[in-house]
């Protein structure tokens, strides 16, 4: 099966009520988790790559990782571009086999993030990709995403009708209370999603594919092993999980998932050596990390995403 892009994803997930994942990768041990999971549940499924990534891993190599992932499985996998933000970002993933990108002009005025989603929206379309483009600032730190507290904003519902008709974009991140990174809420802070915004944008927008952003929930086991074995992670506190299953029964066809994929792999690092201190093969530490990784997907699959057996 050859990588494909999100429309067929997202109107399946729509009608179905349940969410596809998109989780981060950047190196092979992180995509043969994700896709060992997800082929294993038969489980549709995006691999997203930032910028950070691709200057962390190249181009090339991530994309043949993933073209290996697809020879390996039998399900549908995307191959996405997570933030870019610049047209030129946007259209090199296109142009090198991407599957589907997000244009991020959230951080220009509102007329300057119609032109630049629109621009890339025509480009894409002519070459048979999807696009996805953001409308509100979420805080946060991942990445080359900074955004500040005091810089973030809640998506306004009145916009997003003129928004998606003048870009033509196949898709829309929507702030409505998540938060990029781990730190996601001061100590004693309740986290709470805004589902009156989403409930007035699904009401604009019918039918319409929604898409959460920072939407890891910071699986405390994972804090509690890093605290255990050497880190520090104080008050890190994610989305609840049964916040993000009302969201993808909702109008929410893509949650994003990163954060709890690295502090998989970090804990699960930092045990081993902690009980193994000779070992120096890299297989012997990242085995167990790859295999945290695809337990945490099943995980986010069946209590969070309601994917499984959708492919």
């Amino acid at each position: 099966m050859p990588l494909v892009n999100t429309k067929e994803m997202f109107e399946k997930a729509y009608k179905g009520g349940y969410a596809i994942g998109a989780f981060n990768v950047n190196n092979m041990e992180i995509v043969q988790g994700i896709t060992e999971a997800c082929n294993e549940l038969n489980a549709p499924v995006i691999l997203q790559v930032s910028s950070g990534a691709r200057k962390y891993a190249n181009h090339t190599y991530l994309l043949k990782l993933v073209e290996a992932a697809i020879h390996e499985t039998n399900i549908p996998i995307a191959l996405h571009l997570d933030h870019g933000d610049s047209f030129e970002l946007c259209k090199s993933c296109i142009d090198g086999g991407f599957t589907s990108v997000m244009i991020d002009g959230s951080h220009y005025d509102y007329e300057d993030n119609v032109a630049i989603s629109k621009k890339v929206a025509e480009y894409a379309h002519a070459h048979g990709i999807t696009v996805e483009a953001e409308l509100g600032r979420l805080a946060g730190v991942e990445d080359d995403v900074n955004v500040s507290e005091s810089d973030s904003s809640y998506t306004n519902p009145a916009q997003v009708q003129d928004f998606v008709e003048r870009t033509g974009v196949d898709s829309l991140a929507i702030a409505i209370g998540t938060s990029h990174g781990a730190y996601k809420f001061k100590p004693g802070q309740k986290p709470q999603l805004r589902f009156d915004i989403l409930e007035e944008v699904e009401k604009r927008l019918p039918g319409f594919p929604i898409v959460l952003h920072g939407a890891s929930s910071v699986i405390p086991k994972f804090v509690q092993m890093i605290n255990n074995y050497g880190g520090t992670m104080p008050d890190a506190i994610g989305i609840p999980e049964t916040m993000l299953r009302q969201a993808s029964e909702m109008a929410v066809c893509k949650i994003n998932i990163d954060s709890d994929l690295r502090l998989a792999m970090t804990a699960t690092i930092r045990k081993h050596f902690a009980e193994n201190p000779s070992h120096f093969d890299p297989r012997q530490y990242l085995s167990p990390a790859r295999a945290a990784i695809k337990d945490m997907v099943k995980h986010k699959i069946e209590n969070v995403l309601g994917c499984a057996d959708k492919a």
